[in-house]
C-alpha cells in the first residue's frame, strides 16, 4: 500500500513539473486567457445590468455577479483541470492501456494522480489572483473571505475536480468501441457549463427549472464552491449539496467500472 501512494505521489509529482515547465504557456494563461473572458463577461452584465434598469437580479447586484464570475473562471481551472490530459482514451486507442494493466497499482488512481498533478498551473493561478485581488477596479468590490467559507470553498473544489474526473470516465471508455470521443468531452464541458453554474449563477434560472438542477451533479461542479467561496451558502446547504456529490460520485464511479470492464473484455492490446 506505501509502494502504491509513493507511485501515485510520483506521477503527481512528474505531471507537477512537466506543467510548470512550459512558463510562457502559464502566463499566457494568467494574463489572456484569464483577463479575455473576464472582460467579456465583465461588459456583458454592465449591458444587462443597464438594460434592465434595476439594481438586482436574483438576488445578484453588479459587484456581486462580477466577483461570481472571477471565482467561476479561476474555479473552473481547477475544477476541470486540462481534461484528460492524462489520455485515458489514447491509451485506448494506441494500445498503452496494456502496460497499466500489468501494474500492480490501479489504473484508475494512477491516471487521476497525474491528473491532479496537472492543477498545480492553476492552483498557482488561484494563488496569484487573490495576492492581486486588491488591485481589482472598484466596481468588482471586495473580496471578504472568511476562513470558514474558505474551508467550505476548498473542499467543494476538490470534490468538484474529483466528480468531473469522474463524470469524463463513461465517456472516455466509449473509446473501446468508437474511434473519437473528443466531441462527447466537448459536449460535457458545455453542458456542465450551463447547468452547472459556469455560464450564469443557478439562482437567475426559473425556481421549477433551479429546483432540477440543484439535484443534477452539475451543480456542485461551479455553483457550490463558489457560493461557498463567496459565503452565500450556510453550512447546512452546503453540506447537502456535498453529501449529493459524493453520492454522484458513487454512481459515476460504479457505473463507470462496469463499463470500463465491458470494454476491457473486447480489448485486444494492439490499439485501433
Amino acid at each position: 500500500m506505501r509502494r502504491a501512494f509513493s507511485l501515485y505521489g510520483h506521477a503527481a509529482s512528474v505531471e507537477a513539473r512537466k506543467a510548470m515547465s512550459y512558463r510562457a504557456d502559464f502566463w499566457i494563461n494568467v494574463v489572456l486567457t484569464f483577463f479575455a473572458q473576464l472582460g467579456v463577461m465583465w461588459f456583458l452584465w454592465k449591458a444587462i445590468f443597464a438594460a434592465s434598469g434595476q439594481i438586482t437580479l436574483g438576488g445578484w447586484d453588479l459587484p456581486g455577479i462580477l466577483r461570481y464570475t472571477i471565482l467561476v473562471i479561476l474555479a473552473g481551472k481547477l475544477v476541470r483541470g486540462p481534461e484528460m490530459a492524462s489520455g485515458l482514451s489514447q491509451d485506448i486507442y494506441d494500445g498503452g492501456l496494456s502496460r497499466y494493466l500489468l501494474y500492480p497499482v490501479s489504473y484508475w488512481a494512477f491516471k487521476y494522480a497525474q491528473h491532479v498533478g496537472s492543477l498545480v498551473p492553476s492552483a498557482a493561478q488561484f494563488l496569484l489572483f487573490f495576492l492581486l485581488a486588491p488591485l481589482l477596479p472598484g466596481s468588482v468590490g471586495a473580496f471578504h473571505l472568511q476562513l470558514p467559507h474558505l474551508l467550505m470553498g476548498v473542499l467543494a473544489l476538490v470534490l468538484a475536480n474529483l466528480l468531473y474526473w469522474l463524470l469524463q470516465l463513461p465517456l472516455q471508455a466509449v473509446a473501446f468501441w468508437a474511434d473519437n470521443v473528443w466531441s462527447l468531452s466537448v459536449l460535457l464541458r458545455f453542458i456542465s457549463g450551463l447547468l452547472g453554474g459556469a455560464m450564469l449563477p443557478l439562482d437567475l434560472f426559473p425556481e421549477k427549472a433551479r429546483a432540477v438542477l440543484e439535484l443534477l451533479p452539475f451543480a456542485t461542479l461551479f455553483d457550490l464552491p463558489v457560493n461557498a467561496l463567496l459565503g452565500r451558502m450556510e453550512a447546512g446547504q452546503w453540506a447537502r449539496g456535498m453529501a449529493l456529490g459524493m453520492g454522484w460520485c458513487l454512481l459515476l464511479f460504479l457505473a463507470s467500472r462496469r463499463l470500463w470492464r465491458a470494454g476491457e473484455r473486447g480489448y485486444t492490446g494492439v490499439g485501433i
